[in-house]
């Protein structure tokens, strides 16, 4: 019986699964959004929420838990310096799951695990990769053509 052993075993033994929900919040912290199975968004979704609380606390000594549990230096500065600062007034509830449907491969069930009123960085950084796509496009169109222009004989 598993009566009160609450929690998801992911199927990864403890230290496999410790890694891969540490490598999972620093991901969406860094990121605000991360593409994951729905079971992988639940699990991450508790630790993300305490890691913003940490951040809300700001003391050096939150910064150390933060540091303590996350993977990267630079995730627990933007935690400090731009994620939590978002949720000053927010008592809780800082994340949102999105099902996005099963994965081609083997069917499991896939969601977006994003953090709320991050929609504006979210759009800007979506327009630039567009912006870059575009221009890399218009690079290649070019050198193709300027190849398909040396390529003819001159008539």
């Amino acid at each position: 019986m598993r009566h009160r052993n609450g929690g998801f075993k992911l199927g990864r033994n403890t230290s496999h699964r410790r890694a891969l929900l540490r490598n999972l919040v620093t991901s969406i912290i860094i990121n605000d959004r991360v593409h994951t199975t729905i079971t992988k968004a639940k699990a991450s979704r508790p630790i993300v929420e305490k890691m913003i609380t940490l951040g809300k606390n700001g003391s050096v000594h939150a910064r150390r838990q933060a540091l303590a549990y996350m993977m990267t230096p630079e995730s627990v500065d933007r935690l400090f310096a731009i994620v939590a600062p978002r949720y000053e007034t927010r008592p809780g509830g800082y994340s949102r799951i999105i099902r996005t449907g099963p994965r081609q491969g083997d069917a499991s069930e896939m969601a977006y695990i994003e953090l709320l009123g991050s929609e504006t960085e979210l759009t800007e950084k979506a327009t630039k990769r567009a912006d870059a796509r575009r221009k890399r496009n218009e690079e290649l169109q070019k050198q193709l053509e300027e190849a398909q222009a040396a390529d003819k004989p001159a008539e």
